[in-house]
Formats: structure tokens, sequence, C-alpha cells
């Protein structure tokens, strides 16, 4: 297994700098494309699965947090108010309440439910400086997050479908679930008082987990309700939560949210949270580990490299990079100006295709394909090349050199 920490750095996708601060990473170009097509493959998959997406600040008034209940249980872990004028604002230390006014904002009818809402936002957590690292750890922190404003009736379908669109997100970025972690409330008064809520939150998400494996554990759950945690297990062998589904009744009633049903009447909605990959920094520092760096062809940085065997191959070889490009596929340029051909080939060994064009391929408008498995598909037209390639990233593929 692999050191995220040492890799990410090596392979000049993050790194940080004292002056940011502790738990404060920085994105080079190559990780920045990481996160970019993560980022938008998340936002392809929720806007298929009927989700509109909003923007809200990062930061709020105290009395939001104290409407929200995160003041009064979750304060130690939030950066102190800073003084604006006469009034207190806070970094959020989650989107939830955002969305709750959001929602709150306009009225609503039992017609339009559910009201799936979803935004990729900021959020700060004031982290102790002992167990931070990496991307794993952070105190900004880039949010995939999501909630289903629905009747009661729709909840637990609902949070079905969230469970559903994880494994799939799962299953196109390589990851693998260590297990499902039903998390419920442990002692003490972190978690809201509620009994009542507590117990019909859990019923449902029982329902939602029949038929898969799961472990109940207390102590694990949000101050405000029990949650499905989707476990991942790190390279040096340590458990976290990556994805969550959550069913709320707390905040709609803090909030006082309410829709119009069919008797005319105002109903409280049900809240159910999730997020597919969690925060986009852990879910990147998983991949890391993960993939070694060698992501797969649609997430890499960087998808084709083409190498000219001599300065007389570089303008043909640069015409293949321009052509890649105009696909929308991600290629580079390596010329000889960059080291020997064997010492741009090593420097490429993560990169899904080398192309190297020598004065054959040049004159025939042909590329030698390496692949990063090992294969050698041997000389191929280029338009052959780039319309594998293309359908590859389009499909998400594990297998590099698919049939077309």
């Amino acid at each position: 297994m692999y050191d995220h920490r040492r890799l990410g750095r090596e392979l000049d996708l993050f790194d940080t700098d004292p002056l940011m601060g502790a738990g404060l990473p920085y994105w080079l170009p190559d990780g920045a494309v990481v996160r970019h097509t993560l980022e938008e493959y998340v936002r392809a998959a929720e806007r298929a699965g009927g989700y509109r997406h909003v923007y809200s600040p990062v930061l709020g008034k105290r009395e939001l947090y104290e409407i929200s209940g995160h003041w009064d249980h979750y304060s130690e872990d939030m950066f102190p108010p800073m003084k604006l004028g006469g009034e207190e604002v806070v970094l959020r230390p989650s989107l939830c309440p955002h969305h709750a006014l959001i929602y709150r904002s306009r009225s609503h009818s039992y017609r339009e439910l559910p009201l799936r809402i979803a935004e990729l936002g900021g959020m700060y957590r004031s982290e102790l400086s002992g167990v931070l690292g990496g991307l794993t750890r952070v105190r900004a922190i880039q949010l995939n997050d999501a909630h289903i404003f629905c009747t009661l009736d729709q909840a637990v379908e609902e949070a079905r479908a969230a469970l559903a669109l994880i494994r799939r997100a799962y299953a196109d970025l390589g990851i693998r679930a260590a297990r499902y972690r039903l998390s419920l409330p442990g002692e003490g008064n972190k978690y809201v008082a509620d009994p009542g809520l507590w117990r019909r939150a859990t019923a449902l998400l029982e329902q939602v987990l029949d038929g898969v494996e799961y472990e109940a554990v207390a102590g694990e759950a949000a101050f405000y309700g029990p949650k499905i945690d989707v476990q991942i297990v790190d390279s040096a062998g340590r458990e976290s939560t990556l994805s969550t589904v959550q069913i709320d009744f707390h905040q709609p009633e803090r909030f006082d949210l309410h829709y119009i049903g069919p008797d005319g009447a105002k109903h409280r909605p049900v809240m159910v949270h999730r997020s597919i990959i969690g925060s986009v920094e852990r879910a990147v520092a998983h991949l890391v580990e993960e993939h070694g760096g060698a992501f797969p062809a649609w997430l890499a940085p960087v998808q084709l490299a083409v190498l000219p065997v001599a300065e007389e191959q570089a303008e043909r070889a640069a015409q293949v990079v321009r052509r890649a490009l105009g696909l929308g596929l991600r290629a580079e340029l390596a010329g000889p100006e960059h080291g020997t051909l064997g010492a741009r080939i090593r420097a490429a060994r993560l990169v899904p295709y080398v192309a190297v064009v020598g004065a054959r391929e040049a004159d025939g408008d042909l590329a030698a394909v390496r692949l990063r498995d090992g294969r050698r598909p041997g000389a191929v037209p280029v338009d052959e090349l780039l319309h594998r390639l293309r359908s590859v990233v389009e499909a998400r593929g594990a297998e590099l050199w698919a049939a077309v």
C-alpha cells in the first residue's frame, strides 16, 4: 500500500506551506485536474439522480448555528466567531443549516417533493494540530454534500437511492468499502436529547440497510441523528468514514420547515443528508493510496503522453497532442529536451497511454503505443488511438485497450 502524504507530493498533486498553516494544503496543477474531474463526475451523477445544485456562503451568523444545534453540540470543533459590526459570524462547520434556509426561503407543496439540493461547498473544522495530516485531516474541507427534503413515506426510498449512488461511484472510482456501519448515539450530552427522534430515525435507517451486512456502533452518530457510514481503510490499516447517509428529524423542527400537503395543511418534511464521496480531500487521498498514483484513465491528470523520438518528429507529435486536446483528452508533449527517450518513457510510467512518434510513425500518421500496464499494441493509426482512448474515458472503463 502507498502513503498518500508522500506519494501525493512526489507526484506534484498537493503540498503545504507554513505560512498558509497546518491542515490547509494547496493543490498543484495535476492535483487540481484530479480534483476538478472528480467534482465534475459527482455533479454529473447527482444531476442524473435528480439533484439541483446550489451555492451558499461559507460564513453564517452565530445565531444560525445556535438554531441548528451546532453551537450547543459542536462548538469545540468550530472556529471562534469573528466580529462584524455588531454581529458575530462563523466559518461554517457544515452545509446543512444553509440548505435548510434555502428550502425555507420558498413555499413548497407535497407535489414538489422530494426536493434534492446538492452542493460542493467549503466548510471548516478547528482540528487540533496533532491529528492533522496530508489530505485526510484538514481544516478547510470541500464537501460533496446534499440534502433531500421529502415526506416521511419517501425517506427510506430516498436514502436507499443515495446508497445506490455511493455504490456506483465506488465502482467507477475503484474504491472498496471496508464495511457499512449504522452509527448510533452514545453516552453524554453530545447528542440531541430526544429519544423519540432517535428511535424513528434509527428504525428508518434499519429499513434502508435491509439486506446489507452492517455493524451497529454506539457513539458515532451525528449530534442530531443516526447515520449510515461507509467505511474505508487507508494504507496504515486505519479505518475512516468516506460516505454517509443520514435521516434527520431535528433540523426540520429547529428551522420550522414545512410543506403544504394534499389536505391543504402544513406538514413537516424529513431531511435526508447524504454525501457520495465525502470530502474531496479525503476521497483524493484514498484514491492516491488505492491506485498508487496510477489513476483510472478517465481520472488521470495526463491521459496521453506523446513522445517524439527526435526533434524532427516534434511537430508531428505536437499535432497529435492538439488533436487529442480537441477531443477533450488530457495530453502532453514530452520532447527530446526532457531527456532521452528511455528517460521520458520512465517519467511517464503512471500515464495510461504513451504514444511514441518516430520517423516511420510520422510518415504514416501512426503512433507506437505503450500502455501503462506494460502492453505494447504497436504502431496504431492516430485516429484509432484517440478513438479508443476517448471511448475508455467516456465509459470510465478499467480496461485500457477496450474494443472499438
